[in-house]
Protein backbone atom coordinates (compact mmCIF):
# COMPACT_ATOMS: atom_id res chain seq x y z
CA UNK A 1 0.00 0.00 0.00
CA UNK A 2 2.91 2.71 0.69
CA UNK A 3 4.23 1.92 -2.79
CA UNK A 4 1.41 3.18 -4.31
CA UNK A 5 0.92 5.98 -2.26
CA UNK A 6 4.64 6.83 -2.92
CA UNK A 7 3.83 6.65 -6.62
CA UNK A 8 0.32 8.78 -5.94
CA UNK A 9 1.93 11.94 -4.74
CA UNK A 10 5.10 11.37 -7.43
CA UNK A 11 2.20 11.53 -9.81
CA UNK A 12 0.26 14.28 -8.18
CA UNK A 13 3.63 16.58 -8.14
CA UNK A 14 4.18 15.53 -12.20
CA UNK A 15 0.57 16.66 -12.30
CA UNK A 16 0.46 19.97 -9.99
CA UNK A 17 3.48 21.17 -11.95
CA UNK A 18 1.57 20.81 -15.37
CA UNK A 19 -1.25 22.63 -14.19
CA UNK A 20 0.37 25.47 -12.81
CA UNK A 21 3.41 25.76 -14.99
CA UNK A 22 1.22 24.94 -17.98
CA UNK A 23 -2.00 25.89 -17.06
CA UNK A 24 -1.82 29.25 -15.11
CA UNK A 25 1.40 30.19 -16.52
CA UNK A 26 1.19 29.85 -20.04
CA UNK A 27 4.91 27.93 -20.26
CA UNK A 28 4.70 24.94 -21.61
CA UNK A 29 7.95 23.53 -22.20
CA UNK A 30 8.92 24.40 -18.71
CA UNK A 31 6.03 22.09 -17.37
CA UNK A 32 6.94 19.29 -19.57
CA UNK A 33 10.31 19.39 -18.43
CA UNK A 34 9.41 20.06 -14.97
CA UNK A 35 7.29 17.28 -15.09
CA UNK A 36 9.99 14.76 -16.42
CA UNK A 37 12.18 15.78 -13.99
CA UNK A 38 9.99 15.22 -11.09
CA UNK A 39 9.49 11.67 -12.62
CA UNK A 40 12.79 10.62 -13.29
CA UNK A 41 13.96 11.90 -9.39
CA UNK A 42 10.94 9.83 -8.31
CA UNK A 43 11.95 6.33 -10.47
CA UNK A 44 15.60 6.88 -9.58
CA UNK A 45 14.45 7.50 -5.61
CA UNK A 46 12.29 4.28 -5.66
CA UNK A 47 14.54 2.34 -7.29
CA UNK A 48 17.72 3.39 -5.66
CA UNK A 49 16.90 3.67 -2.05
CA UNK A 50 12.43 2.98 -1.43
CA UNK A 51 11.95 0.13 -2.86
CA UNK A 52 13.57 -2.07 -0.25
CA UNK A 53 12.83 -0.09 2.29
CA UNK A 54 9.48 0.44 1.54
CA UNK A 55 8.90 -3.62 1.75
CA UNK A 56 11.05 -4.27 4.72
CA UNK A 57 9.63 -1.58 7.21
CA UNK A 58 5.79 -1.14 5.64
CA UNK A 59 4.79 -3.58 3.86
CA UNK A 60 5.62 -2.91 0.48
CA UNK A 61 5.19 -4.77 -2.62
CA UNK A 62 8.68 -7.02 -4.54
CA UNK A 63 8.70 -9.69 -6.78
CA UNK A 64 11.72 -12.13 -7.21
CA UNK A 65 11.79 -14.95 -9.55
CA UNK A 66 13.70 -17.84 -8.53
CA UNK A 67 15.82 -19.34 -12.15
CA UNK A 68 14.26 -21.97 -13.67
CA UNK A 69 16.06 -25.68 -12.95
CA UNK A 70 16.12 -24.05 -8.74
CA UNK A 71 14.56 -24.88 -6.13
CA UNK A 72 14.20 -21.71 -3.34
CA UNK A 73 15.16 -22.38 0.35
CA UNK A 74 15.14 -19.06 2.34
CA UNK A 75 15.14 -15.85 2.79
CA UNK A 76 16.34 -12.85 5.06
CA UNK A 77 17.37 -9.50 5.54
CA UNK A 78 20.63 -8.47 6.51
CA UNK A 79 19.96 -4.66 7.33
CA UNK A 80 18.14 -3.69 4.07
CA UNK A 81 19.22 -6.15 1.26
CA UNK A 82 17.48 -9.05 0.77
CA UNK A 83 19.68 -12.44 1.02
CA UNK A 84 17.56 -15.41 -0.99
CA UNK A 85 19.33 -19.13 -1.07
CA UNK A 86 17.84 -21.53 -3.80
CA UNK A 87 19.39 -25.02 -4.80
CA UNK A 88 20.73 -25.98 -8.19
CA UNK A 89 20.04 -30.14 -8.22
CA UNK A 90 21.96 -30.02 -11.93
CA UNK A 91 25.23 -29.06 -10.22
CA UNK A 92 23.89 -30.08 -6.43
CA UNK A 93 25.04 -26.34 -5.75
CA UNK A 94 23.07 -23.34 -3.04
CA UNK A 95 23.30 -20.39 -4.76
CA UNK A 96 22.93 -17.11 -2.20
CA UNK A 97 22.08 -14.05 -4.13
CA UNK A 98 21.83 -10.39 -2.22
CA UNK A 99 19.19 -7.99 -3.63
CA UNK A 100 20.17 -4.87 -2.96
CA UNK A 101 19.31 -0.77 -3.16
CA UNK A 102 19.00 -0.29 -6.69
CA UNK A 103 21.10 -3.66 -8.01
CA UNK A 104 24.36 -2.20 -6.67
CA UNK A 105 26.89 -4.15 -5.15
CA UNK A 106 24.72 -7.18 -4.77
CA UNK A 107 26.58 -9.97 -3.59
CA UNK A 108 26.55 -14.17 -4.67
CA UNK A 109 27.98 -16.80 -2.56
CA UNK A 110 27.91 -20.52 -4.10
CA UNK A 111 28.55 -23.62 -1.67
CA UNK A 112 29.30 -26.42 -3.76
CA UNK A 113 28.22 -30.19 -3.06
CA UNK A 114 25.68 -28.47 -0.77
CA UNK A 115 22.15 -31.01 -1.19
CA UNK A 116 19.90 -29.05 1.50
CA UNK A 117 16.76 -31.31 -0.16
CA UNK A 118 17.55 -34.86 0.43
CA UNK A 119 19.31 -36.76 3.16
CA UNK A 120 23.13 -38.03 2.25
Amino acid sequence: MITYAYWIVVIGLALAAMFYLGGKLGNWKAAAITSLCIMVIGWAAYFFHFQQVFVKRWGGVMNVTVPEGQFHISATWKDDNLWIENYDPKTNTCHFREYSKGALLEGRVAIKDCNPLMPR
